[in-house]
């Protein structure tokens, strides 16, 4: 190993290995863009602002169990910024050939004798061009990534930037959780204080000083107690609904999204209705699943099918740092529920009762755990919780105003986080400039045509802002109140 290898943290490493030929661990991005981007100005703005972070410019090289990361020697920026033209078969749409490529890059393997990321610039793409962009989850987690492509457009304040090279941590130092794992139970929750806020701290600090009052110590017993509960709510998880969308995978790709909803709308219907901008696009995304099964042949009654959820675990100030720290909660959508008032406030619902939960923590850990691990024993593992699993669900909230790149403005952001082991169904909600993003990447095998959950997105929306205008007020409009007869059938 070189002088200046620096070794992958266990979480990351965890990601690494996660690949499959099912599925590959990439976060997939497409960006539209107008007027049209210039090749060589996105290359002298990568080359300026994007390799300044060691991670992009580094390969990663594996030993054992252990991965490191190492300065490519070969690096070439025309490698990882790739111009081509799109291929559209006859009669198909500018934006369906788009979202065809895609797909195809989404199960495209990165070449792993160079750093683990590339995009794909299609110059003349309608008005614009468009932006395809491949980067491997062991990099970093969505958020970072989200905030980092975001902070290299123009006139961008941009993330905090790294420092100078010598003084950069070990990998390992900023491994805050995985290190805890091996730690008794006091070292786990007190470095989780900044993540719950002081009132926690005080609980947690009564374990170590027992002149303490004795009121504070029993903050820590419920804290253990729920700690515990939490553990035994990830490790008894009961199976899902069979549907359609569960099974074995092929290994092929689909992609598809639509048009922004005005998020203005989407407030309003929440705040109406006492539920978060969340809730109600979870539950349209509930309505629209529900309504591809039913268009498919298969009566969604009675069932919920379980989504994985990334909880952000760090400071958005702290994405330069990069690397994986989010941990996971399950969530249960209501696909059988046609009622979309009622379907909404069961969402609302289940994510209340998630609301405090230490799941995402013990989620990291076991990651963490598992990234020392010999592969087949990380696989156990995840198979474990994967296989009652149908969907990964992720929901980044971006720039409330358009932003400009090398002279372009981005009208779209779109991107799809990677599932694991034979979980096919990949769901994104990204908030950018006012307007609320829903995408799919989907299992060729399990879900073909994944733009017809896609096209329910919208009406699930409009039967809920309908919905929401026609049923009588308990109040006068604008206060938190819900509908008198919320739980009426439509």
């Amino acid at each position: 190993m070189t002088e200046n290898a620096v070794r992958m943290s266990r979480v990351d490493t965890a990601w690494l290995r996660m690949d499959s030929e099912r599925n590959l661990m990439l976060i997939v991005g497409v960006w539209l863009l107008q007027p049209a981007l210039r090749y060589e100005a996105l290359c002298e703005r990568l080359q300026t602002r994007l390799l300044c972070y060691d991670r992009f410019g580094q390969k990663v090289v594996r030993e054992s169990v252990l991965s490191y990361w190492v300065r490519d020697e070969d690096f070439d920026i025309a490698r990882h910024l790739v111009r081509e033209r799109l291929v559209r078969r006859r009669g198909q749409s500018e934006r369906a050939a788009l979202q065809a490529r895609a797909g195809e890059l989404a199960a495209t393997p990165l070449d792993p004798a160079h750093p683990l990321w590339q995009m794909h610039l299609i110059e003349h793409h309608g008005a614009g061009s468009a932006l395809i962009v491949r980067i491997h989850h062991c990099i970093a987690d969505g958020v970072a990534l989200s905030e980092l492509l975001m902070s290299i457009a123009d006139g961008a304040a941009g993330l905090q930037q790294p420092p100078p090279r010598a003084a950069q941590p070990a990998a390992g130092e900023g491994d805050w959780l995985a290190e805890s794992v091996v730690e008794p139970l006091t070292g786990l929750t007190v470095r989780a204080i900044d993540l719950y806020g002081e009132g926690l701290a005080k609980t947690l600090h009564a374990l170590t000083h027992p002149q303490q009052p004795l009121a504070e110590a029993a903050g820590l017993a419920r804290v253990a107690v729920q700690v515990a509960r939490d553990a035994a709510a990830l490790a008894l998880l009961p199976d899902d609904s069979r549907t359609l969308l569960k099974g074995r995978l092929s290994g092929k790709k689909v992609v598809a999204w639509c048009e922004p909803l005005p998020l203005e709308q989407v407030k309003v219907v929440g705040k109406a209705l006492g539920c978060s901008i969340n809730d109600v696009l979870l539950s349209c995304v509930a309505g629209a699943i529900g309504h591809y099964l039913r268009g498919r042949g298969e009566d969604p009654a009675g069932k919920d099918i379980r989504a994985m959820v990334p909880v952000n675990l760090r400071p958005i100030e702290d994405a330069w740092q990069l690397g994986n720290h989010f941990g996971l909660v399950p969530l249960l959508l209501p696909i059988g529920l046609a009622n979309p008032i009622e379907r909404l406030y069961a969402v609302r619902l289940r994510m209340r009762e998630l609301k405090g939960s230490y799941q995402p923590l013990l989620a990291y850990a076991l990651l963490a755990v598992s990234g020392v691990l010999t592969k087949p024993l990380q696989d156990a593992i995840s198979h474990l919780f994967l296989k009652k699993t149908t969907a990964v669900m992720t929901n980044v909230p971006g720039p409330t105003r358009a932003l400009r790149f090398c002279g372009s403005t981005l009208r779209q952001c779109i991107f799809w986080v990677p599932s694991s082991d034979d979980v096919g169904l990949g769901v994104s909600i990204v908030s950018y400039a006012g307007g609320v993003q829903f995408g799919l990447v989907t299992d060729r095998r399990r879900c073909p045509d994944p733009q017809r959950i896609i096209d329910g997105f919208v009406p699930e929306f409009e039967r809920l802002l309908l919905l929401t205008m026609m049923l009588p007020w308990a109040g006068e409009a604008g206060f938190d109140t819900a509908p008198a007869v919320h739980s009426r059938k439509a």
